[in-house]
C-alpha cells in the first residue's frame, strides 16, 4: 500500500459510521466501536432498541461514555489535513488584497486575510488561524450541545413521568368516583337515619303539645261550666229576699272570686326545629349577595294590623294587637328572576314585625303584595302583645315554630316552583311552599315595620 492509500485508510478510521464525517467528540462503546457522541445520542434517541451499538447491535450497560481524547485529536488533525488539500480556488479570497482569508476576527466574527488583519479597522482585534478558531468554536458548540442534550434527557424523563401520570390519574379518577359514590351513599344512609330520628322527635313533641292543648281545652271547658254555674248561683242570690241576700253575700262572693282566680292560661304551641345536615352548605352554593337594593327603598309605607292578622289567619287567641298603624319601609330586589336557583339572607333582628319573600316583578304596592297577589310567597312575623305570630300566605298558615331572631335565608328554586325559608342561626327549615309553577318574573321583597 502506497503512502496515499495508507493515509486514506488512516483517515477512514477517523470517520463516524453514522454521519460519515470526521469524529466530533468521539466516544467508544463497550463493544469497541466509536461514534460521534451527538450521533450516538440521536441514534439511541430514535432507535426502538436503545443502548445497542449501531454497527454490531451489542447492548451497552451504560448510556454515557467519556470522550475518547486520542481519537478526538486525530480526527482534528485529519480534518486539518483535508482542509490543507483544498485548492486555492475553493478558498475565500479577499477582494481588496487578493489574498486567502486565513484568519478569523474574534471581535467582528469575520474571515480576514493577513493584510486586512493589520488594517486600522481590525488591528486592535484578536485574530486566530482558521483551524484554531474552528476548533475553539467547535468546542463551544459541543458544550452547548451537551447542555441541550442534558435538558433533552431531563425533558424525556419528565415526559415519561407525565405519560405515566395519565394512566395513574385515570385509575385514580375511577377509584375516586367509587369513593365519592360510597360517601354519598353513606350520607344518604345517615340522612335517612337522621330523618327518622327527626320525624320521631317531631311526632313525640307534637303529641306532647297536642296533649297539652287537649288538657287546656278540657280545663277551659270545666272553667266555663264553673263560671256558668257560679253565674246561675249569683243570679239566684240576687232573687233572694234582702235578709237572705245579705247573709249569703260574703260566702258567695268569695267563691265567685275563687272561680275567677282559677282561670286557665292558653297554650302557645311551638314545635322544636332540628337542623338538617348540610342544608346551609348546599344553599350557599346558590348564594347571591346584595340581593336587596337600597335604591329601591320606599319609606313611610303603612301596614295595618288588620291586614297582617288577615294574612296570618285571623286574631290569635283573642289577644289584642299592637297599635293599629305603624310606619315602616319596603324594599324590592334589584333583579327579577325567571329561572335557576337563588339563595340570599336577610337580617330581621332589628324589628319584630316584618314580611319577606318573593313577589311578582310588577307589584310595587305593599298592600297589593300582601292581600291581592297571586304570586307572592311570604313569611310574616308579627308581635301581638307579648307573643309573636309566625305565618305564611298562599294559603294563610300559622307556623308553630320558633321565630328566627337573626338572619332568615330565602331559597327560590324557580324551575321547580318552590320558595323556602331557613333560620340561618340554627340551620333549621322554617317553611317551604309546595311546588307551584311560576308564570312571571319574581323579585325579592322585604318589609320591616318600626318596633
Amino acid at each position: 500500500m502506497d503512502s496515499g492509500g495508507f493515509m486514506q485508510a488512516f483517515q477512514n478510521e477517523l470517520i463516524c459510521s453514522i454521519c460519515m464525517n470526521y469524529f466530533i467528540d468521539p466516544v467508544t462503546t463497550d463493544c469497541g466501536h466509536s461514534f460521534c457522541s451527538p450521533c450516538l445520542h440521536l441514534c439511541w434517541e430514535e432507535a426502538l432498541t436503545p443502548l445497542s451499538c449501531p454497527e454490531c447491535r451489542a447492548v451497552s450497560e451504560k448510556p454515557e461514555f467519556k470522550t475518547n481524547i486520542v481519537l478526538k485529536r486525530l480526527a482534528s488533525l485529519a480534518r486539518q489535513a483535508k482542509a490543507n488539500h483544498i485548492s486555492s480556488s475553493e478558498q475565500q479570497i479577499c477582494a481588496t488584497h487578493q489574498e486567502a482569508k486565513g484568519l478569523f476576527c474574534e471581535v467582528d466574527k469575520t474571515l480576514l486575510c493577513g493584510s486586512c488583519s493589520e488594517s486600522p479597522e481590525h488591528g486592535a482585534h484578536s485574530h486566530w488561524p482558521l483551524r484554531w478558531a474552528a476548533d475553539e468554536y467547535r468546542e463551544k458548540l459541543l458544550k452547548r450541545m451537551g447542555s441541550l442534550w442534558k435538558m433533552n434527557q431531563e425533558m424525556q424523563n419528565n415526559l415519561n413521568q407525565e405519560t405515566d401520570k395519565i394512566q395513574s390519574f385515570e385509575n385514580y379518577v375511577s377509584l375516586r368516583k367509587v369513593t365519592v359514590r360510597a360517601q354519598y351513599w353513606k350520607m344518604h344512609l345517615f340522612l335517612q337515619e337522621e330523618e327518622q330520628v327527626h320525624l320521631e322527635a317531631l311526632e313525640k313533641e307534637a303529641k306532647e303539645i297536642s296533649d297539652q292543648l287537649k288538657e287546656s281545652v278540657f280545663r277551659m271547658a270545666q272553667q266555663k261550666e264553673s263560671l256558668k254555674e257560679m253565674y246561675r248561683e249569683l243570679t239566684e242570690v240576687c232573687h233572694k229576699p234582702d235578709m237572705e241576700l245579705l247573709q249569703d253575700f260574703r260566702n258567695v262572693m268569695e267563691r265567685a272570686e275563687l272561680v275567677q282566680i282559677q282561670k286557665p292560661q292558653p297554650v302557645n304551641p311551638e314545635l322544636p326545629s332540628w337542623p338538617i345536615a348540610g342544608t346551609l352548605d348546599m344553599l350557599n352554593t346558590f348564594r347571591v349577595d346584595n340581593i336587596v337594593s337600597l335604591k329601591m327603598t320606599i319609606p313611610n309605607v303603612s301596614l295595618s294590623d288588620e291586614d297582617a292578622r288577615e294574612t296570618s289567619g285571623g286574631d290569635h287567641h283573642g289577644e289584642a294587637a299592637d297599635p293599629q298603624r305603624a310606619e315602616g319601609f319596603a324594599v324590592w330586589g334589584a333583579e327579577a328572576f325567571t329561572s335557576g336557583r337563588h339563595y340570599w339572607e336577610v337580617d330581621v333582628s332589628h324589628s319584630p314585625n316584618w314580611i319577606l319573600g318573593v313577589c311578582e316583578d310588577v307589584l310595587t304596592n305593599v298592600t297589593d303584595i300582601i292581600n291581592n297577589s297571586v304570586e307572592a310567597f311570604l313569611l310574616f312575623s308579627m308581635k301581638v302583645n307579648n307573643h309573636y305570630i309566625l305565618s305564611t300566605n298562599s294559603p294563610p298558615l300559622i307556623q308553630y315554630v320558633k321565630r328566627p331572631l337573626g338572619r332568615v335565608g330565602v331559597f327560590l328554586d324557580y324551575d321547580n316552583g318552590t320558595v323556602s325559608f331557613y333560620d340561618v342561626c340554627t340551620g333549621c327549615l322554617i317553611y317551604s311552599f309546595l311546588p307551584t309553577p311560576f308564570s312571571s318574573p319574581l323579585k325579592p321583597f322585604l318589609y320591616q315595620r318600626s318596633p
